[in-house]
């Protein structure tokens, strides 16, 4: 048996496998690796059926590894952890300065809102880094690296991804002085079914914020609609109707105000997520805690 065989090795398998090996015991390995013991009995097992043998015996005392398959595969095994590991010193030293480019994804609202601010001040205290913004309300894949890192509003579920909540908008009804001289203000939230409201084309976060509050919201109900935000506060500033925006946009135009101050809406938080393996990337590391620590904690 060698890992020359034609099979498309996972070297968490192979990882798993020395682990246990060195350490005597599923528990005991898992330990050391930061994993759970259910994890790796499959993947030693997984690895036992990929190469058609057995490498350890349980026993009531842990695990035994069989005389000629686990000293067989340990020796092949040694030297692919050489070469991991050679290749991870390789890549952290070719990231060893924080020159370069950083790639961002964030909402349309975030990147006109706040990131603006932010970056001018970024390239102040990191003048070595370049930035791309990807201004999308499409969650950007961080495990494809579509992104470096992602601003999102909803928390990241998946296990790779590393994510901080750092701050949040708080939302409130607007409308623009001349729409409240033409229509006058609504004075409770089941006047908005007289009122012209401006909502979104296919996100329902509007939608869902109104059922909460009692006064449920339709598509039908919304005489404008567009999921491009920078349209969105224009057609609310020119008039066209009442709409939802975070309080800090709202007051960059005085002729904005409040509607309804009486409505509760819950605030939007704000997530800072990378991909595990590449926080530890001195350059984006480098950005990711500027943001951390400069998105303010309300928005």
């Amino acid at each position: 048996m060698s890992l020359d065989k034609d099979l498309d090795f996972d070297w968490r398998l192979v990882h798993a496998f020395l682990a246990a090996l060195d350490h005597g015991s599923l528990l005991a390995a898992a330990r050391a690796l930061g994993s759970s013991q259910p994890t790796l009995g499959r993947h030693i097992a997984e690895l036992e059926a990929q190469l058609g043998v057995v490498l350890f015996e349980r026993t009531g005392r842990g695990l035994r590894p069989t005389a000629m398959a686990a000293a067989r595969l340990a020796e092949s095994a040694r030297s692919m952890e050489s070469g991991v590991l050679a290749l991870s010193r390789s890549v952290s030293g070719a990231n060893t300065t924080t020159a370069g480019s950083v790639r961002i994804s964030a909402s349309q609202a975030t990147a006109r809102q706040l990131l603006p601010a932010l970056l001018v001040r970024m390239r102040q205290e990191l003048p070595e880094i370049q930035v791309e913004l990807v201004s999308t309300n499409e969650v950007s894949n961080l495990l494809r690296r579509e992104a470096d890192i992602a601003i999102r509003m909803s928390q990241p579920t998946t296990a790779t991804v590393v994510a901080r909540r750092v701050g949040r908008f708080a939302l409130g009804a607007f409308a623009h002085t001349d729409y409240l001289r033409r229509r006058g203000p609504p004075r409770q939230t089941s006047d908005l079914l007289r009122h012209d409201v401006l909502g979104y084309d296919r996100i329902d976060t509007i939608i869902r914020m109104s059922a909460q509050l009692g006064t449920p919201l339709q598509r039908e109900d919304f005489c404008f609609r567009t999921d491009d935000m920078g349209a969105y506060w224009e057609a609310l500033r020119q008039g066209m109707g009442i709409g939802f925006v975070s309080e800090s946009l709202a007051r960059t135009d005085s002729n904005v105000v409040r509607v309804l101050p009486q409505l509760k809406i819950q605030s939007l938080p704000v997530w800072l997520a990378v991909h595990r393996e590449i926080r530890t990337d001195r350059r984006i590391r480098a950005v990711y805690d500027f943001l951390a620590r400069n998105i303010p904690a309300s928005i």
